[in-house]
């Protein structure tokens, strides 16, 4: 393929990327992915269960819950009037963006060194 195009293929990739960019990019997203990760809870976690793990409000922890939700990385499940929430295990768009990752750096790998050392 040429660069063109290989540059033109990773654009699209980096555009299906954004939203799981977006929400990895945040602090208190990847911190509330932590607290999820560190309960070790394989059957979900309630808001006000990964809020005691944080110092943010029970909005404020569905606010971004949704966006984690919105980019792929969290599921959602009900159980009467309760919500659990649970990391998707088949996190197709973190499989998306590893492959936009690889894609950029190959691309990268294949630019002449502009350094200047030699």
């Amino acid at each position: 393929m040429e660069m063109e195009e290989e540059i033109k293929a990773l654009s699209s990739e980096i555009e299906q990327s954004r939203k799981i960019l977006t929400a990895l990019g945040d602090e208190v997203r990847q911190h509330l992915i932590l607290v999820m990760m560190q309960s070790g809870s394989c059957t979900g976690l309630r808001v006000n269960e990964i809020a005691k793990g944080t110092n943010l409000s029970r909005p404020a922890v569905s606010h971004h819950l949704q966006i984690l939700k919105d980019a792929g990385l969290v599921k959602m499940r009900r159980e009467g009037t309760r919500n659990y929430y649970y990391f998707d295990e088949s996190a197709a768009s973190i499989e998306q963006l590893i492959h936009m990752l690889e894609h950029a750096r190959r691309i990268m790998h294949s630019l002449p060194d502009r350094s200047g050392d030699d």
